[in-house]
């Protein structure tokens, strides 16, 4: 009775305090005129990554020129959206013109050939939270605002070897953990499709400039939907890898141990058909070994499956009325494109994604903790002052930095036989899924409850990325895919999910979902 009587009330107070913020989050920015990003006026920002790199190769077009136009819409869009936080113009156009040089030559070096550089002389940009050589790798921590990478990430290693430019760098969350990109180092980043609302996080300014034009293709990372998340928010794809794919060497905060198998880097891009390649040159060999990328899909022969919801979770906003429509249209169209059936289903486990993704974070933490990472080896950092300090604008971090680092602490107060129940939960989730799903099967999940909201919204409902993190936990493929706009012109979406080393089957899909719903759509 007592459970009860606990849950009713905390049920009643999250509901109140959610209005309260939520009316504060519209007064603060409703009454704001909407602010979209400039048209796009050069043809050459609405080419695929994969289009681009066959026009530079058949000489249709230089590198230069192409990094040029990224360039030139960068500046002209960041003053609203405040995605790039760093670049290296000035190496790029350099590095574009040594690429035009050996392109123009009589013998081009077999580096450089088709197979070698898939994507010769394309420019992309990169979290911030990923190395660079000589850019900040700041993760938005003010502690390390001067520090410069001395090397590049591996995975920015595996782009560059395939011909591809390294432009800039964009804005995320503090320490990445977070699903609105602000912090104290670089600000906020704004929606190309309304400057109100947020981007999501933590890779929020590679999903803004992606979609505003000013890149074709990025890098992100994502440990509870940090790919996802913006991906869905600024209308683009993405693609969270099966488990131990793509290396994660090389970005700040980095996971070790167990942790690295929720830790995942994977693309983000405007264009379903550049989801592939990317992968391929992000994985590298090693990776590239454990998946089936080269397996014809037969999208006739899978078995289909759709979840509208995680069930009602206690502390997670339900989906909203116009996101299940726009999975219910999902569904109609394969069905009525493929010629198959989906089966409409629900897995009771699902309705505990956030205590699972809480304390499978806790139990393999590493013995580094988020406290830990505020500090950066340096002064201890008191998640308590810092929130007097951050009331009176003293503090160096950001509001929700400083609530994760009081949750750190209240969270060893769970008795370690729940946390250990909610992990084992966990495995028989997965479990669920297997049995499910099997070698052929997909299933359509929300990536998230709620359309893109209004900055700052994110504090009432800060739980609401369970509908992403659940699967970092349990180690599956999911690609967000795009579903058009709602009647406010902000985007839909929805996850495709498949089981571990099965991405062939999630990227397809996409393929699919993206002709029938034309894919990413250029902000009005």
């Amino acid at each position: 009775m007592a459970n009860v009587l606990i849950s009713v009330v905390q049920t009643v107070f999250g509901a109140l305090f959610s209005v309260v913020v939520t009316t504060i989050a519209f007064l603060l920015n409703g009454w704001k005129p909407k602010i979209t990003v400039p048209p796009i006026r050069n043809p050459l920002l609405q080419e695929s990554a994969t289009s681009l790199a066959k026009m530079i190769r058949k000489r249709e077009v230089t590198s230069s020129e192409v990094v040029d136009a990224f360039i030139t819409r960068i500046k002209e869009v960041n003053p609203i959206i405040n995605a790039v936080v760093a670049d290296r113009f000035d190496e790029a156009i350099q590095e574009a013109r040594d690429i035009d040089a050996i392109l123009d030559s009589e013998s081009i070096p077999d580096r450089y050939s088709e197979e070698n550089a898939p994507f010769l002389g394309v420019p992309f940009t990169a979290k911030e939270a990923f190395g660079i050589t000589g850019l900040p790798n700041t993760s938005g921590l003010v502690a390390r605002k001067h520090l410069r990478a001395t090397k590049d990430a591996t995975v920015i290693s595996h782009l560059r070897k395939a011909g591809a430019i390294p432009l800039a760098l964009s804005n995320c969350s503090e320490l990445c953990m977070w699903y609105e990109s602000s912090n104290c180092v670089y600000g906020r980043t704004n929606n190309p499709y309304d400057s109100r609302r947020i981007v999501g996080g933590s890779s929020g300014g590679e999903g803004a400039i992606l979609t505003a034009a000013g890149s074709v293709f990025g890098v992100g990372s994502d440990i509870g939907g940090s790919i996802r998340m913006p991906s869905y928010f600024n209308g683009i794809f993405g693609h969270k890898p099966s488990t131990g794919i793509v290396p994660n060497e090389g970005q700040f905060p980095c996971s070790t141990g167990k942790r690295s198998d929720f830790l995942v880097t994977g693309p983000m891009c405007r264009y379903a058909e550049d989801l592939d390649p990317m992968l391929r040159v992000m994985a590298g060999k090693q990776g590239l070994a454990k998946l089936r990328l080269d397996t014809p899909v037969d999208l006739k022969k899978l078995n289909y499956f759709t979840i509208e919801d995680d069930g009602g979770a206690l502390m997670v906003s339900s989906v909203r009325p116009e996101l299940k429509a726009a999975q219910s249209k999902a569904v109609t169209y394969l069905e009525d494109q493929l010629g198959v059936q989906f089966t409409a289903t629900k897995i009771r486990r699902l309705k505990y994604s956030f205590q699972m993704w809480s304390s499978m974070m806790t139990k393999y933490n590493g013995g580094q903790t988020f406290n830990d990472l505020m500090a950066d080896s340096g002064r201890k950092v008191y998640p308590m002052l810092e929130l007097m300090k951050w009331l009176f604008q003293a503090s160096n971090h950001t509001l929700p930095a400083i609530a994760l680092g009081v949750a750190e602490k209240l969270e060893v107060l769970m008795p370690n036989a729940e946390r250990e129940k909610l992990c084992q939960a966990c495995d028989k989730l997965r479990a669920d899924f297997e049995e499910l799903l099997g070698n052929d099967g997909v299933v359509l999940y929300p990536s998230h409850p709620k359309v893109a909201p209004f900055h700052h919204s994110p504090l009432t409902t800060p739980f609401n990325f369970a509908y992403t993190g659940i699967i970092n936990m349990l180690g599956f493929p999911s690609t967000q895919v795009p579903l058009g706009l709602n009647k406010d012109g902000v985007p839909l979406g929805v996850q495709v999910i498949a089981l571990r080393n099965n991405d062939h089957l999630t990227l397809a899909v996409a393929r699919q979902l993206a002709e029938g719903f034309g894919g990413w759509m250029a902000p009005l």
